[in-house]
């Protein structure tokens, strides 16, 4: 038994932990945000989107999309973590620097916590409970 005030983690409950906090992310992320964008591109409207790259608001939509779906479903599976994790963050890094940039903090305070939370999953991994590790295990690598 770990005391009170230790500095190590507990580590019995870290890959729980990891699971839950992998689909929490992965999951708000796509319900919250990716999947009303997708009905965004798939309207068949005009679409009015920000584009901080120049590329476009109908490329700048497709990459958000497919950040925050795609990826979203990829991390709350387990699969490529840390790669998903990535277009994931840049999403959040434009959200704060473009897209909220010069507005109150509280425009880009959630866009900050997701970003904390995508660094997170990318520094620690996906944990023992996902499809990562099961092909880690499979392949024999670890």
């Amino acid at each position: 038994m770990q005391p009170l005030f230790s500095y190590a983690p507990l580590s019995r409950f870290t890959d729980l932990w990891l699971l839950i906090f992998r689909v929490l992310t992965g999951g708000l992320m796509m319900f919250n945000h990716g999947l009303s964008k997708w009905g965004k591109l798939t309207s068949g409207e005009e679409i009015q989107f920000a584009d901080p790259f120049g590329i476009g608001p109908a490329a700048s939509l497709t990459l958000t999309v497919f950040a925050e779906v795609a990826c979203s479903a990829l991390l709350m599976l387990g699969l490529f973590s840390r790669l998903a994790t990535v277009p994931l963050i840049i999403t959040m890094l434009v959200a704060i620097f473009s897209a909220h940039a010069g507005q109150p903090f509280q425009k880009m305070e959630l866009a900050l916590v997701y970003l904390l939370m995508l660094v997170t999953i990318f520094v620690f991994g996906p944990g023992r409970h996902s499809l990562d590790a099961v092909i880690t295990r499979r392949a024999g690598l670890k």
